[in-house]
Order: structure tokens, then sequence, then C-alpha cells
């Protein structure tokens, strides 16, 4: 069965954005681009929320027709074609990327249609979504696998990943890995006995 996997930066207090959004603390430099895009190798398909998602494509789509994109982001801007794009809304009534007919709209019933994209064949599903959505989906168990990375940031402020998580959720680490930015790479999955 697939697994969906969140990837989600963190400063060290906790917040995954500042309180407009704000993600100019993470500390992304070449080394942890290359970590971020390991996933393409793992993953075939990516979860957005509405925000995420029309963040995503406002930028990714010109990406191919801007001479000062990066090999890096031509890399990743390649696999976002090719992969599913799933997108949780209930504002939405459609969604497109440049005509890509591997579009997903999920506007309720989350779990259900999540577990059914589990279920089908392919790869693991590369979970990029908003605070909001991330707690949605660890209140529903929806989450495989945690990729924290942990920014030697303290932000004083912002949204909190798991202020509104109101289950306990053990986790047991797989991995962790520390870069030469003071990032540090936490692995974990959830302990479901």
């Amino acid at each position: 069965m697939r697994k969906v996997i969140a990837m989600i930066h963190l400063s060290l207090d906790g917040f995954a954005s500042g309180p407009n959004d704000e993600l100019n603390w993470i500390s992304y430099d070449t080394e942890l681009e290359q970590y971020a895009h390991a996933m393409h190798d793992l993953t075939d398909a990516v979860i957005w929320g509405r925000r995420t998602y029309e963040g995503m494509a406002g930028y990714w789509l010109t990406v191919p027709g801007n001479p000062d994109s990066t090999p890096a982001e031509r890399e990743h801007v390649r696999w976002l074609d090719n992969a599913t794009k799933i997108v949780v809304s209930r504002t939405l009534d459609r969604i497109d990327w440049n005509n890509n007919p591997n579009t997903v709209l999920i506007k309720d019933n989350i779990t259900e249609e999540i577990n059914k994209i589990k279920q089908q064949p392919g790869k693991d599903i590369w979970f990029i979504g908003s605070t909001m959505l991330a707690q949605t989906f660890m209140q529903l168990d929806l989450i495989d696998e945690y990729r924290l990375n942990i920014n030697p940031t303290v932000l004083g402020k912002g949204k909190l990943l798991f202020a509104n998580v109101t289950r306990q959720i053990p986790l047991k680490l797989l991995e962790s890995r520390t870069f030469k930015s003071g990032v540090v790479a936490l692995r974990y999955e959830p302990d479901r006995k």
C-alpha cells in the first residue's frame, strides 16, 4: 500500500510558517534541496490544500519559460508535471495544471478518498500541504511518515504545526540527519499498535 509522506519545515519552536505564511526563515540550501528532491524517486503524487496548490501553480508553471530557473527547479517541475496532483478543497470546482489529466480534486470524504488513492498502484504520495490540512490529516490518521526539518530559528509567532491536533500520535524514529546549515531532519512513522 502507498504511504502519505509529509515533509514539513519547522522552526525550533514548532512553527511551520510565520503569521502571514512567511517561509523566508527556512535554511534552504543545496544540501537540503537535494534531500527534499530525493522524494522524486520515492513518490509519484503530491497532496496540496487549495492555497498551497494556488501558490505552487503560480510559481512552478512559470519555471519552464524562465531563463533564470535553476537545474534543480527544472528537475522539480518535470517531476510535478508527471506527478498526480491531489488537491483537497471545499471551495474549488476544478484544478488545472497545464491541461494535465493527472489531477484529483477531493472536496469531502477525505479519509475515504485518500485511502482509495493509497490502495491504487504507484509510488508513495508526497504531502506538502498547509498546517490546517496537515492537522486534518493528523486527526484522521492519514500520514504514514513524518519528515520534519527542524530549522535553527525561533520564530516566536506564526502557525504551529500541531496546534489543533487533539489526539495522541505515538511516533517511532526512523532516521535523524544534521545538515551543515544546522537543519536537523527527523523521519518518524506512526507507531500504530
